[in-house]
């Protein structure tokens, strides 16, 4: 599905060049689950912006689903996210004053769909990520993990090839954040494609693969034989706060 040769990107400050990517060669499979991790600085986003078509490589070629990309210019690359891609940030990107389901349905505004079709693909991505009756509330009525469904329900809304994660876990307490990892396993295990920014390992851990970068280049490279269940992480963290509410509740009488 991806495959990078030689990807470099320079950012130039004044007279400075910053090489962000230096050399980068990386395959991606169709269906993987995979997290690239890196310190500040280490160029995991430059990556992520490169592969998302939101930035041309200084130098090296790219190719999505066997089409070079390298070199289209804006409106092209804009065309293959519309089509191709669907993102997921750490600050939702929502419009405060639209509720979930036109929040949902604004990829498809640049799509040409009908209003009739963009209602019926916004209820059903809605529906994968179990926020139907959501629909109509506006995201200051909904807590941080639901708009950030509602955020993964807009990735889903076009039926992208891949799903690009940018810290999606990021500004989630630890159990919303479990709730979060277990919708991107099931949307794996349902056959979607996944790649996803973090510097958590915790996070990492839930996918098939970790990419490891520094100083812009690939550094390690690992295939998790037994990645973690967050559905069940996200059952037992949930049982674990209920006995303790029930033995405060026992303390308090």
């Amino acid at each position: 599905m991806i495959e990078l040769k030689g990807i470099t990107k320079v950012y130039t400050m004044g007279e400075i060049e910053v090489k962000a990517l230096d050399g980068i060669d990386l395959t991606i499979k169709e269906h993987e689950f995979i997290c690239i991790m890196g310190a500040s600085g280490s160029g995991k986003s430059t990556l992520m912006n490169v592969i998302g078509c939101l930035d041309r490589p200084t130098d090296g070629t790219y190719h999505l689903d066997e089409k070079d990309v390298s070199d289209l210019n804006d409106r092209q690359l804009a065309d293959i996210r519309n089509k191709k891609i669907g993102f997921v940030f750490q600050t939702f990107n929502l419009l405060p004053r639209m509720t979930s389901v036109r929040n949902v349905e604004l990829p498809l505004l640049y799509s040409g769909d009908s209003e009739k079709e963009r209602k019926r693909k916004g209820a059903e991505a809605l529906e994968k990520v179990e926020l139907t009756d959501r629909a109509k509330h506006k995201p200051n009525e909904l807590s941080g993990g639901q708009r950030q469904r509602v955020a993964i329900a807009r990735a889903l809304v076009n039926d992208p090839s891949i799903i690009f994660a940018d810290e999606p876990t990021g500004n989630l307490d630890s159990r919303t954040g479990l709730n979060i990892m277990a919708l991107f396993q099931k949307l794996h295990q349902e056959g979607a494609t996944i790649v996803m920014v973090t510097h958590e390992m915790d996070v990492a851990l839930h996918a098939e693969r970790i990419i490891h970068l520094k100083d812009g280049k690939i550094v390690g490279d690992e295939q998790i034989e037994n990645p973690k269940d967050a559905a069940e992480e996200y059952r037992l963290a949930a049982n674990l706060e209920e006995d303790g509410l029930k033995d405060a509740i026992v303390k308090h009488e």
